[in-house]
This record gives structure tokens, C-alpha cells and sequence, in this order.
């Protein structure tokens, strides 16, 4: 039996999560709202654990500066240790890849043409280890394996909407021939809107954040088309993020690139299990969304 893509969560990085998490400050006044909203997810995964987590994440100039960016990166390591980001690493446990998993996708994702970087150190900040801290909350050791995909969405050029659906039609392929009974999730994380600099800076676009995820669910070919202007003038200098979600939204299998289109017809779209949408968190709007196969 081949491994199988059971379900997508999406979700917000936002650095202060993190922080909030870790100095026990999850019940106070500010944060104990957006805390109760994560709950509908955590009981979700409490009852779905997989057996490996693909997260589409972004660093931060931590594994990466601006002397090498990998437009994707994969991780082909045993582990990754968090990074100290200025003020210490995070107290979370070490992440633990999954390196058989990883190298069956470099090969087959190198083989339908993506150009990959492979990682066999780093070490992974913010935009991977806030999302499982957000999803797990605060184990002694992270419940699954993890193999990370860092996707340049801070030095322009960036990858487009498009080539981000593409990729996570790839990745589901090379899931699918995987030759072990893996349950394997796709989370994409970043965004939403929000800008750090500038005139702009707090920019929070309430209706644009909310009809980025109608139609994430509904049209993401669509979606996929849009330019990334629109991402930076509706959204903010950093709300690009956003199209790290395309990546995980391509892995499920109503996006599956078909020969025949009756075929996609006949593909069920995913059940939105839970969507969260808060203003805000930080500087930034927070979005979560899970979607999961149907049988």
C-alpha cells in the first residue's frame, strides 16, 4: 500500500504566537480569544495525528541569507534544531524529518522538472515551529515527523501562484508512489495580511484575507493566476506569503492534473473541517483552515 495525502491545514506563522505559547500568556485578556479558536484544530489533530507532516514554510534569513535563497528548499535531514532568531532558540522540542520520505520526493519532484535545493542541515525558525506549536501545542517531543519545504517568499523574484498549485501537484504524485502505508498531511503557512514596514505598516485587509480563502476552497486554479502585485497592494509587503498555501492546496486531490477532464469532475473537493479567520494577532490578521479528503 502506497502513502496517501489525507488532509491540508493552513495556517499563520505569526512570530508573537509563538512568544505568547511560550511565556504561558495564551489565557490573558489579548490572547485568549484567538487561543480558543486553535482549539477546534487541536482536538482535530489529537484524533488525526499523521505519520509525517510536508510543512511549506518560509525562513526567515535564519537558514538562509541573502548570500544563498533557494527558491524551494527541501530538508532531506534526520533533524533540525530551532534557531536562534536574536534572542535564543525556542524552547520546542527538536523536529525530526523524515528522510526517506523526503528523498523519495526529491527524486520524483526533480523528475517532473522542479528544480529543488536539498538541505541535509539547517536549522528551522518561526515559520515552521510556530504552526506545530499552534496544531500540538507544547509536547515533550512533536508527535510526527516532519519534512520541510522553505519557499523564497522574502527576496523577489518569487515564485508565482502558479508554479506554488504546480508544485503541490507534484508532491502529491510523488507521495502517492511512495511505496509505504504513510497517513501524510500538507500544511502551507504564512500570511495573511499584514506589512512590517513603511507607510503601511499594520496593514489588515479583513475582506481580502476572507475571499483569499472562499476561494482557496472553491477555485484554487483560479487563485493560482493571481499576480503578485495584488498579493502586496491588497495585502501588504508580506501578506506574498499567501501563495505558500497554493503549494499545500495543489497536494489534495480535487487539484490533480488529469488526462481526461471528466476525471477532475468526478473528484470531490475537500471537506472544510474548521476555518478561523482573527484581527488580530501582533501586527498581523491570522488565518487557519483545514481541509480534509473525503473517502
Amino acid at each position: 500500500m502506497s502513502a496517501r495525502i489525507t488532509a491540508s491545514v493552513f495556517t499563520s506563522h505569526v512570530p508573537a504566537i509563538g512568544v505568547a505559547i511560550d511565556r504561558g500568556k495564551t489565557g490573558e485578556t489579548y490572547w485568549q480569544p484567538l487561543f480558543a479558536g486553535f482549539q477546534p484544530a487541536r482536538a482535530w489533530i489529537r484524533e488525526n495525528t499523521p505519520d509525517a507532516v510536508i510543512l511549506v514554510y518560509n525562513d526567515h534569513a535564519n537558514a538562509f541569507g541573502l548570500e544563498m535563497i533557494p527558491t524551494f528548499a527541501l530538508g532531506l535531514a534526520a533533524s533540525y534544531e530551532p534557531a536562534d532568531e536574536g534572542w535564543g532558540p525556542r524552547p520546542v522540542p527538536t523536529v525530526h524529518g523524515h528522510p526517506e520520505l523526503a528523498a523519495h520526493i526529491a527524486h520524483s519532484v526533480i523528475q517532473q522538472d522542479f528544480d529543488l535545493t536539498l538541505v541535509n542541515e539547517m536549522t528551522v525558525d518561526h515559520g515552521l515551529t510556530v504552526p506545530l506549536s499552534i496544531m500540538f501545542g507544547q509536547p515533550q517531543a512533536w508527535p510526527c515527523p516532519v519534512v520541510p519545504l522553505a519557499v523564497n517568499v522574502v527576496q523577489y523574484p518569487v515564485p508565482s501562484g502558479r508554479r506554488c498549485l504546480q508544485l503541490g501537484q507534484a508532491i502529491r504524485r510523488a507521495v502517492e508512489s511512495f511505496d509505504n502505508d504513510l497517513d501524510v498531511q500538507i500544511w502551507g503557512t504564512g500570511g495573511m495580511s499584514h506589512q512590517l514596514q513603511g507607510p503601511r505598516a499594520g496593514l489588515i485587509n479583513q475582506p481580502w484575507d476572507k475571499a483569499f480563502m472562499d476561494r482557496l476552497i472553491a477555485d484554487p486554479a483560479d487563485l493560482a493566476g493571481m499576480p503578485h502585485i495584488d498579493y502586496v497592494r491588497e495585502a501588504g509587503s508580506e501578506g506574498i506569503e499567501l501563495v505558500m498555501w497554493l503549494i499545500a492546496r495543489g497536494a489534495m486531490s480535487d487539484c490533480a492534473e488529469v488526462a481526461d477532464p471528466a476525471e477532475r469532475a468526478d473528484s470531490a473537493a475537500p471537506s472544510v473541517v474548521h476555518r478561523l479567520y482573527h484581527v488580530p494577532a501582533s501586527n498581523t490578521a491570522v488565518g487557519q483552515l483545514i481541509l480534509e479528503e473525503r473517502p
